[in-house]
């Protein structure tokens, strides 16, 4: 071309360099495209207006949505969008790589984007050996692809503020990873530091708390909401020279401070450092503000799940009672550990009550449901059992009163909610270790003996509290003797982990047997052993069974043997146990509840043998008393080592004044064979009449040895009749 000749027409001189026009309005979702850019596009070379949906059949789709995410990140900071695009045929297969360029702009008033820019069709680059990477198809397009995928579903993850650092620190970018993080956060006028990695902290000082009208580059972000790029230490100096100074002795080339928007707000910065330099690529741009988005959410789900947390855990704590001071005579531990999931505050609690005479109450309960109404009842509950308590009623009347307290909160005339609640009241006598036990749908307590021997402690019980407001509490008595421990739980620890109340027991019961430590230690063992992380080791068959609240009370009598340091002496736990058991007239079916703990008591007696007839005797010294007196039947079992041997010794008490007396029961006979079976399977015998009432008493010691040689006690058997019946 001579000087003075006219230039030649754009479009002559955009077919010379194959490059191709196109114009793209969203409001009317039509793409316009000259000749070149048609056959860029795989269609014949000549002018055409297509449809979005016929331009999108023609690019893959990874990069149709990447075209989207760049226009809207162009406009945003009035920069060109340029991305690389695949062009794809009708059977999938790729034609060529094309370059587009285009200048986007935003018409606000048709909510729409208008783009005008040019198609050049480019070979597929290799790496850079330089550093600035460039490329942005192939292998390293795949590997970004599969870089956000994996950092969105390790962020979507994270549950806690600590979590999503951890996961931001380890996020890889493909190409150009960042050797430095720094998430900033927001607190009024100030810049503050949530997090950072790749820095040592006594480094970080400057950047803890910063003004936001600093002309720091993310104070700027922060102001503007637009990411701030920086290729090189120069651009930085030229463009922040007052802060320049704090980021220069960090060694690094370039910085990419981002915007973290939640739902149009910006919450913060997102600086990203690099020890070599980066283009910023709008590729690469893309990525980083990709990973900026996700990262905002993640933060924003942790602040609110944290926050829910904090709320949560702070109601259930205000809740729950401090033990208080220390009680002389016995010593006292107890857990809370919320693991329903969802919401950590439900229906369990425990509680301690002063009493007058120095006595004091321990209450434990569940209030149905995992919710906040769950919570709320539970904490008007325990009041209202305070207040009960503290009035001077006893345990019946306190949970008979608390019944119809929730009963009257939870039964309105629409019968919208009912609620029902368990719960086990204890009125402890520190002195004399005296036990006084209502129980209103609970779980029994456990006893922990000073040699380490586990029993279940049935007690009476009626109905779970609000059921019905007319419910009777029977009391069970008894005294936890020194050395002994009392545990009383929720449900929570016998069922967690997929168990049921059997399986879940048979847990405890191998904790409780095993452990050697004191009161504090035994509480963590139990947590541990059914939520911790062994717990996995022991699951249950119910598998699919919702994980519940855990509350734990444990009350120990000091003695040689509990573990609690109260004698430092004592080396060897001492081989005494002893069990003690009402029967009333009423209740025959705890004859098999007396047969079991016997059996419970004897778990590690040499001889099986000798265990059955222990069960029998007993079974037939009770009956004898329900069948053949008025009289309720008060059961004592003790194993006390003599010598080296141990021996079982079994009393039942009643208030009759008749004696028993030994019979020749014919063959047919249904009765008249008690005292036969126990001067034939016991070592020793006996009657002793006491006053008012009498025992009838046998021993059997451990190991070889002939029954039935022993001389019945210094009472004086008669010859009444003992039933053949054997309970339950």
């Amino acid at each position: 071309m001579r000087t003075g000749e006219p230039l030649p027409a754009v479009g002559d001189v955009l077919a010379a360099l194959a490059t191709g026009l196109w114009h793209w309005d969203t409001a009317d979702k039509l793409v316009i495209v000259d000749a070149e850019a048609a056959r860029l596009l795989g269609l014949p070379a000549a002018p055409a207006t297509l449809t979005e949906a016929q331009t999108r059949a023609r690019l893959h789709p990874a990069d149709w949505n990447e075209i989207t995410a760049v226009v809207q990140l162009a406009v945003a900071e009035g920069t060109l969008a340029e991305v690389r695009v695949r062009i794809m045929d009708e059977e999938g297969t790729v034609l060529r790589v094309v370059r587009s360029r285009s200048k986007p702009s935003y018409d606000a008033e048709r909510r729409a984007y208008v783009l005008t820019g040019t198609l050049q069709e480019v070979a597929e680059p290799g790496p850079d050996p330089a550093g600035g990477r460039t490329t942005v198809t192939g292998p390293w397009r795949r590997s970004r692809e599969a870089f956000l995928l994996d950092a969105g579903r390790a962020l979507a993850e994270a549950r806690s503020t600590a979590e999503v650092l951890r996961v931001a620190a380890g996020l890889s970018m493909p190409g150009f990873s960042p050797n430095g993080l720094v998430v900033f956060g927001v607190e009024g006028d100030r810049l503050t530091m949530i997090g950072h990695h790749g820095h040592q902290s006594d480094e970080m000082g400057p950047f803890t708390s910063m003004p936001l009208g600093l002309e720091y580059p993310a104070a700027e972000v922060v102001r503007t909401g637009r990411a701030v790029y920086l290729s090189s230490p120069e651009e930085y100096r030229d463009r922040y020279p007052v802060t320049w100074p704090l980021a220069r002795p960090f060694g690094r080339s370039s910085w990419a401070f981002l915007p973290l928007t939640v739902g149009g707000r910006t919450m913060g910065a997102w600086m990203a450092g690099f020890a070599h330099p980066v283009r910023f690529t709008p590729d690469e741009r893309a990525v980083l503000a990709t990973v900026a988005r996700m990262l905002a959410q993640a933060l924003s789900r942790a602040e609110t799940a944290e926050s829910e947390r904090e709320l949560t855990e702070g109601l259930q704590r205000s809740m729950l009672p401090s033990l208080g001071p220390e009680v002389p005579g016995v010593r006292i531990a107890a857990r809370y550990i919320p693991t329903g999931g969802g919401l950590q505050v439900g229906g369990d609690w425990y509680d301690m009550i002063p009493l007058p005479a120095g006595r004091f109450a321990l209450v434990i309960g569940d209030v149905q449901g995992h919710d906040v109404r769950a919570a709320g009842l539970m904490g008007q509950l325990r009041i209202a059992l305070r207040a009960y308590a503290s009035e001077g009623h006893r345990p019946d009347a306190v949970l008979s009163r608390a019944s119809r307290f929730l009963h009257g909160m939870t039964h309105d005339e629409e019968m919208s909610d009912p609620r029902f609640a368990t719960c086990l009241y204890v009125a402890v006598d520190p002195v004399s270790g005296r036990l006084e036990i209502a129980r209103a749908g609970h779980p029994d307590p456990v006893i922990r003996m000073a040699d380490g021997t586990v029993m279940l402690r049935p007690t009476a019980g009626g109905l779970p509290l609000g059921i019905d407001p007319d419910a009777d509490y029977p009391t069970t008595r008894f005294a936890l003797q020194p050395g002994e421990t009392l545990m009383l739980c929720t449900d929570g620890l016998i069922e967690t982990g997929g168990h049921d109340l059997d399986s879940g027991w048979l847990r405890l019961r191998s904790i409780l047997e095993r452990h050697e430590g004191d009161l504090e230690a035994l509480a963590d063992a139990l947590v541990q052993g059914v939520h911790g992380p062994s717990s996995h080791h022991t699951t249950g068959p119910l598998a699919d069974r919702r994980e519940d609240d855990i509350a734990l009370l444990l009350l120990c009598r000091p003695g040689p043997g509990c573990g609690c340091g109260c004698d430092d002496t004592v080396t060897v736990r001492p081989r005494v146990r002893r069990m003690l058991l009402s029967v009333g007239q009423d209740e025959p079916e705890r004859i098999a509840v007396a047969r079991r703990n016997v059996r419970d008591l004897l778990h590690d007696w040499a001889a099986p043998d000798q265990v059955d007839s222990a069960e029998l005797l007993v079974s037939e010294m009770v009956t004898n008393v329900l069948v053949h007196t008025d009289a309720d039947a008060l059961l004592l079992v003790e194993v006390v080592e003599e010598g080296g041997r141990r021996r079982l010794r079994v009393e039942v008490f009643d208030s009759g004044d008749d004696l028993p007396h030994k019979r020749r029961p014919g063959e047919l006979a249904s009765s008249g064979r008690g005292l036969l079976l126990i001067g034939l399977l016991a070592h020793a015998w006996g009657v002793d009449p006491r006053g008012e009432g009498k025992s009838i008493w046998f021993e059997l010691y451990e190991g070889p040895g002939e029954p039935g040689g022993g001389v019945p006690g210094d009472g004086v058997p008669g010859d009444g009749e003992s039933s053949a019946v054997e309970g339950p």
